[in-house]
């Protein structure tokens, strides 16, 4: 018992002792803690008092750099302002010389007014004097005067002008004889007389009647299938195919040989000789446009196109035969064409295919140039070409050296002797024409159309129409023959003014 109440005494001695150890450190570390506290903050106020130390001294030294900067600043618009009163001073000093030239300028202006006024005044008592003197307005003496220089003036620009124009000409008409006729002599070509019509011989008058079959069975079935009229006429051993479309003609013409040569003539025989013809004619044509196209050197053109070159053969245009006339055109552009440093190549495509479109033109419809334009698009030709084709009528512009070669080359194959034929009605037609429009023009006198209508001469009033109008007037009687008539090659439009005085000594 004592033992255990010992045992709880000593521990609640050392309960009082422990708490008593713990209160005294606890007091030791507050004390420390405190001290080092107040460390610290002796030492920030130590670090404040530096800091507004340095504060105020980097204020100071700032203050002092604005109160230096503006007295500079101070200075300097003190120096600006009075720059600017001294050039206030010089500007009205400025204002007040331009014030005074001013008023000297004005008064010089007024000095020179009434000088002109008096000088004017003068001037008219001048001009009413020389109208006095003259006997004749001042407008009437400028109208006198204009009218002078007008006519002088018209006489010399006319002299003038004809004197260039004949040079020109002439020059022009040398180098293009010189050309001509070179490219002629080297080129020429047969004449054909195709027509409408073809004749074919039989050997006995009783063919014709196995021609016309029983009941006419045989010629009708014949002119159905071949597009053309028979004529059985009172013609010995000869019976007549008529036809426009020259292709078809030839074609019966073969056909009809080859039944007369067999002797058996029936519709279906006709049928078979029909074919065969035409296959041969085919074949033919063929043949014509590769030998057209060999003989020229040109080897770029397609079958389809050299076929069409081919039909060619069995056209004609005023007794002409257009492959033959093609091939001539051909050469001789060909020949100027290198005369002239032209694209030779070019200029004898553009010649052969000029007409093309006549291969086509009795099977489509529009003329023979916009078929002809057409095919040489469609067969990828150059531009050139194309021109050259659509222009040989002058449709459209010239676009080349090549495309004028061309005009000329059909002009020249057209014109030249013996190449086409012209009934005399036509012939006389044409004079005719030529001579109206010539007589359509004021003051013209008389005109004559002579060298079978390949120049027109024009006689003027010479009251009605002085040198300069004669030359205006053939030019006006050239574009109204071109734009009205068609005619192979060129005219020639001259004008002749003369004035004949006569008079009488007795």
């Amino acid at each position: 018992m004592q033992s255990g109440l010992l045992f709880i005494l000593f521990l609640a001695a050392g309960i009082v002792a422990g708490y008593i150890i713990r209160r005294v450190q606890a007091s030791y570390q507050a004390g420390s803690a405190e001290a080092r506290v107040q460390r610290v903050l002796d030492e920030a106020k130590n670090k404040e008092k530096e800091i507004l130390f340095s504060a105020k001294s980097k204020a100071l030294e700032i203050t002092g750099q604005a109160k230096q900067e503006e007295v500079n600043f101070r200075n300097q618009i003190i120096k600006i302002e009075q720059r600017l009163e001294q050039k206030e001073v010089n500007l009205e000093k400025l204002r007040a010389d331009l014030e005074g030239k001013r008023e000297k300028m004005v008064q010089k202006v007024d000095e020179i007014k009434k000088k002109e006024e008096e000088v004017e005044a003068v001037r008219q008592q001048q001009v009413v004097k020389l109208e006095q003197v003259a006997a004749m307005t001042r407008e009437d003496a400028k109208k006198v005067l204009m009218d002078a220089v007008e006519k002088n003036v018209s006489q010399d620009l006319a002299e003038m002008t004809f004197k260039m124009q004949n040079k020109a000409r002439e020059e022009a008409d040398r180098k293009a004889k010189d050309i001509v006729a070179s490219a002629i002599e080297r080129c020429s070509a047969e004449v054909a007389t195709e027509t409408t019509t073809t004749y074919v011989q039989l050997p006995s008058e009783e063919m014709k009647g196995r021609i016309i079959g029983k009941e006419g069975r045989n010629i009708k079935a014949f002119e159905q299938m071949m597009g053309v009229e028979v004529i059985v006429d009172d013609t010995p051993d000869t019976v007549v195919i008529s036809g426009f479309n020259s292709i078809r003609r030839h074609v019966a013409k073969l056909t009809l040989e080859k039944l007369i040569k067999d002797g058996r003539i029936h519709p279906a025989r006709i049928e078979e000789a029909h074919e065969k013809a035409k296959k041969e004619i085919s074949e033919d044509i063929m043949k014509a446009g590769e030998a057209a196209v060999y003989e020229l050197g040109i080897n770029n053109f397609p079958p389809k196109l050299v076929f069409l070159i081919g039909r060619l053969k069995y056209r004609s245009s005023y007794g002409q035969n257009i492959l033959k006339h093609s091939i001539e055109m051909a050469h001789i552009a060909a020949l100027m064409a290198k005369e002239l440093g032209a694209d030779v190549n070019i200029t004898k495509q553009g010649a052969l295919l000029h007409d093309i479109g006549k291969a086509l033109d009795q099977d489509m419809e529009g003329t023979h140039v916009e078929i002809g334009r057409e095919i040489a698009k469609k067969f990828g030709l150059s531009e050139k070409v194309v021109n050259a084709i659509e222009a040989h009528h002058e449709d459209v512009p010239h676009n080349s050296v090549e495309a004028m070669l061309v005009d000329a080359a059909d002009n020249i194959s057209g014109a030249r002797p013996g190449a086409r034929k012209e009934s005399f009605e036509q012939y006389i037609k044409r004079l005719e024409e030529l001579e109206n429009i010539a007589k359509s023009f004021a003051g013209v006198e008389k005109c004559y159309a002579i060298q079978a209508g390949r120049e027109i001469r024009v006689f003027v009033r010479p009251e009605e129409i002085d040198d300069w109008g004669a030359t205006n007037l053939a030019k006006d009687i050239a574009g109204r023959i071109q734009n009205e008539l068609k005619y192979p090659g060129e005219i020639k439009v001259m004008v002749v003014r003369e004035r004949r005085v006569i008079e009488y000594a007795r």
